[in-house]
């Protein structure tokens, strides 16, 4: 008993039976229509799109016995010829198998004679880019100047790999990836046409997983109908084939992540174990749930019409969590999918892939007993915003703030120099000085030797103008450069030391964390310190 595969046996045979690549097809349908046809087509796009199917179509269309058209007959003994893999005057190439010089010269040998039935020979050379250097140089001067008779048409994946001399004299056509509607639509025609039944679920899963490629969905469309063993395609069979869990269980992850419960978040991925899930797969499916939670946070609406969550749950999921939460538990979800196929433990590294969204959220782990705030709770125990430096430069020269300004003495130096609105080399230059005395007009400041780069005419009148500006009169500054004895005596001395209290307080949190402690005990984790990072209000 044969079978033919149901991408063989599902292949077009015309341009209207063709799914998507519209773009495409109406350029040709219309170069075929006005008798204007090239002698040399590239296609190129990744596999299963429609490359070759679509130089097959277009094979027929310029020898159908019925005349050069976009819409051959389909009947004649040149199409169906054609559609058998038997017509002599269409010459098929595989150029991966047949890479050498000589190859290409055999080839070419013939392109002088006139066709044998049809009215053009055409050349369809696939995954042209497999070809030799020589093979190319052979190839050139036919492919430039070729007979009248003769057409080329070429089939890549990777057009990258082609000399420009060659991609100069073709006219190139990129097939993109299809859809998962467009291959959806697609899978369930052709089932119905097979008479079998099918769940839209199912459908869906199988176009997503074929990564934009319809041949690779009507592979998988088969294999399902084999490990299935009835005629029904159910979405229970396609989890259970391609290693997804259940939509639902996805959508519970992500419940739990905004209730900020690591430790129920844990137990529940422990259990997503009696599937063998794909973890790649599931951390695909988290973070593609995770953007459409966010773009319904923008839209209002499911991003897509045929959403399997349904807008009632998408809308539920989108009021518990913050945007700016949901923007991390997906960026760490992308990142994560890149670290997994690098490990051999992918359930652990999964479950580390959700700790970290929990604990590098704002305020983690500052809840009594280590657990995750929720994500209101962290909101309002959020500082406020240091003010942005061009409402502090405003201050400084002219609001009502400024009449209430410092006494310019050493203690308030360093409570002053963020008030003067400065920037770049001139902020950094306020920030290395400290205030030695101030008498009448003249003002004189240490200059710590770490910040003698940022001194300079420039740099010197601007931090001049600008204490002048707070304090309301003329100041003339006297700069010496020396050792600053204290850590505090500068500001940016300041700075540094209560930057490295808070990486200490940082570290010891980390440290003391029973997350962390528990990922110790179990799976060996280490922490490297200098990977900890110390969230602060100030500017940076």
């Amino acid at each position: 008993m044969s079978y033919t595969a149901l991408a063989r046996k599902w292949r077009p045979k015309n341009f209207e039976e063709m799914s998507g690549q519209e773009h495409v097809l109406r350029a040709l349908a219309n170069a075929l229509d006005a008798g204007r046809v090239h002698h040399a087509f590239l296609f190129t796009g990744t596999r299963g799109v429609g490359k070759t199917t679509v130089a097959r179509i277009f094979a027929k269309c310029l020898n159908c016995e019925r005349g050069v058209s976009a819409r051959p007959c389909g009947v004649c003994g040149a199409c169906t010829d054609i559609d058998a893999g038997r017509f002599e005057d269409l010459i098929e190439v595989d150029a991966a198998s047949r890479t050498k010089v000589d190859d290409t010269r055999d080839l070419l040998d013939n392109v002088q004679y006139l066709p044998g039935r049809g009215r053009y020979k055409i050349y369809l050379i696939d995954e042209v880019h497999m070809l030799s250097a020589h093979s190319f140089n052979a190839l050139l001067k036919t492919l430039e100047e070729p007979p009248p008779h003769v057409k080329f048409l070429l089939a890549t994946t990777d057009p990258q790999k082609l000399p420009v001399t060659v991609l100069s004299r073709c006219l190139q056509f990129n097939l993109k990836r299809l859809p998962v509607a467009t291959i959806t639509a697609r899978l369930a025609y052709i089932l119905e046409q097979e008479g079998i039944a099918a769940e839209p679920a199912a459908l869906r899963l199988v176009a997503g997983a074929a990564d934009g490629s319809l041949r690779d969905a009507l592979s998988l469309l088969d294999q399902l109908l084999a490990f299935g063993g009835a005629r029904e395609v159910r979405e229970a069979d396609t989890r259970a084939m391609l290693g997804t869990v259940d939509r639902q269980q996805v959508v519970q992850l992500v419940r739990l992540l905004a209730a900020g419960d690591s430790g129920a978040l844990l137990d529940y991925a422990r259990t997503l174990e009696q599937w063998s899930p794909d973890y790649l797969a599931l951390l695909d499916a988290l973070a593609s749930l995770l953007a459409r939670i966010a773009l319904f946070q923008v839209a209002g609406k499911p991003y897509d019409d045929e959403d399997d969550v349904g807008p009632e749950v998408m809308a539920g999921l989108a009021a518990a969590i913050n945007p700016e939460d949901l923007q991390l538990f997906h960026q760490v979800a992308v990142l994560g999918r890149r670290e997994l196929p690098l490990v051999t433990d992918q359930r652990a590294a999964f479950a580390l892939a959700l700790l970290r969204m929990l604990l590098f959220r704002p305020e983690a782990g500052h809840a009594p007993g280590g657990a995750v705030p929720a994500p209101g709770a962290a909101r309002t125990a959020s500082a406020p915003r240091a003010i942005s430096p061009t409402v502090a430069r405003e201050t400084a020269v002219g609001t009502p703030a400024a009449a209430a300004a410092l006494p310019l003495t050493a203690a308030n130096w360093a409570s002053i120099v963020p008030q003067l609105g400065l920037t770049a080399l001139a902020g950094q230059l306020a920030a290395n000085c400290a205030l030695l005395e101030r008498q009448g007009q003249r003002v004189r400041l240490l200059l710590d030797p770490r910040g003698a780069s940022t001194r300079n005419r420039g740099t010197e009148d601007k931090l001049a103008a600008a204490l002048s500006r707070y304090l309301g009169e003329p100041l003339q500054l006297v700069f010496e450069q020396g050792p600053v004895d204290a850590p505090a005596a500068t500001p940016a001395r300041q700075r540094d030391r209560q930057a490295d209290e808070r990486l200490a307080q940082a570290r010891a949190l980390l440290e003391s964390d029973p997350n962390i402690q528990a990922l110790r005990s179990e799976m060996g984790a280490t922490i490297f310190p200098d990977s900890v990072r110390a969230n602060g209000n100030e500017e940076s």
